[in-house]
């Protein structure tokens, strides 16, 4: 009986990985596709039928690419967006969530409803009044429209620590307020601390979301030398539509920095969404 029901649940784990490795690989194509991409010859990319693997290896790809596409420049400015919007939204969404999980007040759930309710509103809806006011106070042309709102709350992001701090014992902020620590001093001294797998997960969803931004510098970035990594990705194929070559190995560089800081912090990225998980 106990060898039938081990032999069952090890023929479920493997059927269930072979599943998720099925949709994997289906994910994972496009990105084969492109890292060989970079490194055929012309004649090999445009071959009828398909060529996904050839003999004539070439490095021409890269030069030709990192000649015509001003890369050090863009991921520079790309990372002056990325970093302080990573830490603005990591800081300022605790903050409001601390507030929203750790405090008794009144108008605490209601708030949080509408916090939620902005999710359901579509960027594109808030897009133009936003321009607008931008414009307004001559941030146009600059970083700041792409930086500052995150100082200020992202939604999600606030929802996530929220539901992590409704996991922190209870026990440990009251002990600190009967010591007569007030109520930021609870915040930055016990529960940022505590957070860092939130935290973490929180920084790393908005790194990746500001560096594949594409709407946002469009909208706001007219001058070429503030270009992202993703603006100026799209002018360089619009320029060199048919070299496919240098194109794929300029993408195939700037998916490096971003592979490399999601399996840095996977771990903690996947424990702290785990660890969020929690209900009320």
């Amino acid at each position: 009986m106990l060898q039938s029901v081990l032999w069952r649940r090890l023929v479920e784990k493997i059927a269930s990985h072979a599943i998720l490795l099925a949709f994997s690989f289906c994910f994972f194509i496009p990105l084969l596709w492109m890292v060989l991409g970079a490194f055929k010859t012309p004649a090999d990319l445009n071959a009828t039928p398909v060529k996904w693997f050839t003999h004539d290896i070439t490095w021409d790809n890269f030069s030709q690419g990192v000649q015509t596409f001003p890369m050090g420049r863009y991921v520079l400015n790309t990372l002056i967006i990325a970093v302080p919007s990573m830490i603005g939204a990591a800081v300022s969404s605790s903050f409001i969530a601390y507030g929203l999980a750790r405090i008794d007040w009144p108008l605490r759930k209601p708030l949080f409803v509408v916090i939620l309710a902005t999710m359901m509103i579509p960027y594109y809806v808030t897009m133009v009044p936003l321009f607008q006011m931008f414009k307004a106070i001559g941030w146009v042309g600059t970083f700041l429209p792409l930086i500052a709102p995150h100082f200020f709350g992202v939604a999600f992001y606030v929802f996530l620590l929220r539901q992590f701090y409704m996991g922190i014992p209870r026990s440990l902020t009251d002990a600190a307020r009967v010591d007569g620590v007030s109520e930021i001093g609870i915040w930055w001294r016990i529960v940022l601390p505590l957070s860092r797998p939130a935290l973490a997960a929180v920084m790393l969803f908005q790194f990746l979301i500001s560096w594949s931004d594409l709407l946002g510098p469009l909208l706001y970035l007219s001058n070429s030398n503030l270009y992202t990594v993703s603006l100026g990705l799209t002018y360089f194929r619009g320029e060199y539509a048919t070299a496919f070559g240098p194109l794929m190995a300029v993408s195939a560089i700037l998916i490096v920095p971003v592979a490399v800081v999601f399996f840095l912090a996977q771990r903690t990225f996947i424990q702290g969404i785990t660890l969020s998980g929690i209900k009320e």
